[in-house]
This record gives structure tokens, sequence and C-alpha cells, in this order.
């Protein structure tokens, strides 16, 4: 049985994973999905401002602790890879697997601001510009999503080497939306890194909406076999880049 922790991106909780959690529970495995500090809808201000990435990747940590989880799977969906990485590297050897979800995937020094384009740094700083320490959720979307805290955007990685000991490392590249997405480098570096596993999914941003039993497969034990093999999952043709 595998243990999944599922990491939301910008502006989202945990309820962006409702159709994923459903069907790896019926597969046999523990899944827990976090809503972070700052995106609660009870959380305050104060909360909200002085939240920032040391503080997301503290509630990864402290549910390891809680749960008493020693072999994670860590799944981070957009800047929720920038928090499993923080996270995995400070996990004292609790992570067998990292899954960056159409996400961020830092090396030491890099932020979400820094690693994302500049169309995204300029959504940033118009959506901060009325409260100044939280960044509005972009126009359209699902109506619970919260203002995200500014810092955890700004703030950049520490990262001591013990990321590069987690055993298996992805990459979910979502090539539906090719025009606007930021993780078109990072796909290349990465299909590039013989010590990642890149899979590509013909679906827009949100996955875990548009084809949660994709998503699901691909996060399964044998998804990787499958995926390589060519089987088309969940109605989609998902695929992972030959190396």
């Amino acid at each position: 049985m595998a243990t999944f922790v599922l990491v939301p991106g910008g502006w989202h909780g945990a309820w962006s994973f409702e159709a994923v959690v459903p069907l790896l529970e019926r597969a046999g495995h523990a899944v827990h999905a976090l809503t972070l500090t700052g995106l609660r809808p009870d959380d305050d201000n104060a909360t909200v401002a002085t939240a920032n990435l040391d503080t997301h990747a503290d509630d990864v940590v402290r549910l390891l602790d809680r749960a008493h989880i020693t072999s994670a799977t860590l799944v981070g969906h957009s800047y929720g890879g920038m928090v499993i990485a923080a996270a995995a590297d400070r996990a004292g050897g609790r992570v067998s697997r990292l899954v960056h979800l159409d996400a961020y995937v830092p090396r030491d020094g890099e932020s979400c601001w820094s690693s994302t384009t500049e169309r995204y740094r300029e959504a940033f700083a118009a959506g901060a510009a009325s409260a100044g320490y939280a960044v509005r959720p972009p126009d359209g979307g699902d109506p619970r999503r919260r203002p995200h805290p500014l810092a955890s955007f700004l703030q950049t990685i520490r990262l001591t080497g013990a990321l590069a000991q987690v055993p298996r490392r992805e990459f979910v590249y979502c090539s539906g939306w090719e025009d606007r997405t930021p993780f078109a480098e990072l796909r290349t570096r990465l299909h590039a890194d013989p010590e990642w596993q890149v899979h590509d999914l013909p679906t827009g941003h949100d996955a875990m909406h548009e084809a949660p039993e994709a998503v699901a497969a691909l996060l399964l034990g044998d998804a990787g076999h499958d995926l390589r093999d060519g089987v088309e999952i969940g109605g989609l043709g998902a695929t992972s880049a030959p190396r």
C-alpha cells in the first residue's frame, strides 16, 4: 500500500483533488489531501500575510510526523511542486517518490516567481495590488479558491541536496494548454535528465478535474509501465517520454 500526500497549487485547497482521492483509495492506498496554511476558509489576515514557502513545507512535514508516514509519495500540482520539493528536502528520508503534476521543479535558490514566465509574474503582481500580502484568484474558475499568500510565491527555496536522494522523481507535463504553459522549458530540461521520468498528459492545467482517471492511473504503482507501453488511460493517450 502506498501513502499519497496531495498538495494543491495556488489558490486551491484539498478539494482540488476531490475526484482523484476516491480512485486512489479504492485501489487500496492511503491518501492525505492538504489545504495549506493561509488558504483555509477560517484563516485570518495575519495568517495569510505571514504564510510563506517554509510554512507550506512545514505543513507537509507535520503531516508526515502526525500520521507516522515513513514512505510517502508527494504529489504537487503547479505551485505545489515548490512545496513538495522543499518538504522532501527536509523530511529525513521519509519521501520515496515525488510527482510534480504540471508543477514547478525548483533548483536551490529559485522561487515560484523566478521560475515562472513574465506573464504570470505580471498576474501575481496585479492580483496582489489591492491587499499587498495576498494574490487574489484569477477571474473565473472554482468559487472555492482563496487569495494566495504572496510571500509563498516570492520566497526562494533552500535545498541541501537531500532532495536528490528521493529514489523516484516524476514530472507530468499537461500539453493541452501549450499557448500559455510556463512549463515547456522545464519539460525539456527534465526530459534530458536521466534521474527524472517525464509523462505527457493531453489535458489543460487542471488535469485533476479534466481527467481524474488518467491522473489516478499515473499515480498508481503500475501506471508507469502502462504508459510506456502507450496504453490509453481514462480515454486519454498519456505517454511517458522515451529515454
